[in-house]
């Protein structure tokens, strides 16, 4: 049974298990900049398989106007359970008094079609755009 933890950081070692998982290298070349992100969050929500680590979602914002899913992921082994909808449904029931929740994710047709079932709207269908810098 899968269950839920909030804003209790896990250890390290999990977290990189995970990460490493989803190959976010970027992520776990430093594991002292992941903890630290982790701790200036403003929310995250970690699934839990037992003793195991299978899914977070983090997010950073205001908590007033908007707030921004920055990481999401499920273990692979645990993908396409429900877990992902999960941890969306949770930060947007927290968040729903919140005018603008946003993500930025790469462009395939797994993850458009998972965000637009959960709510989520690409920015172009409401005549809008986005902006990145992206730095190392």
């Amino acid at each position: 049974m899968i269950t839920y933890s909030f804003n209790k950081i896990p250890e390290i070692e999990f977290l990189l298990h995970l990460y490493n998982d989803a190959g976010w290298s970027n992520y776990t070349d430093d594991k002292n900049k992941l903890k630290r992100a982790y701790l200036n969050s403003s929310f995250s929500i970690f699934a839990w398989d037992g003793n195991s680590l299978v899914g977070i979602l983090r997010a950073i914002g205001d908590e007033e106007t908007i707030m921004y899913v920055q990481d999401i992921i499920v273990l692979f082994s645990h993908q396409r359970q429900g877990i992902g909808y999960a941890l969306v449904r949770h930060f947007l029931q927290k968040y729903g008094h919140v005018r603008q929740k946003v993500l930025l994710t790469d462009t395939t047709k797994g993850t458009s079609g998972f965000y637009k079932s959960c709510g989520f709207t690409v920015v172009s269908d409401i005549n809008c755009t986005a902006f990145i810098q992206v730095g190392e």
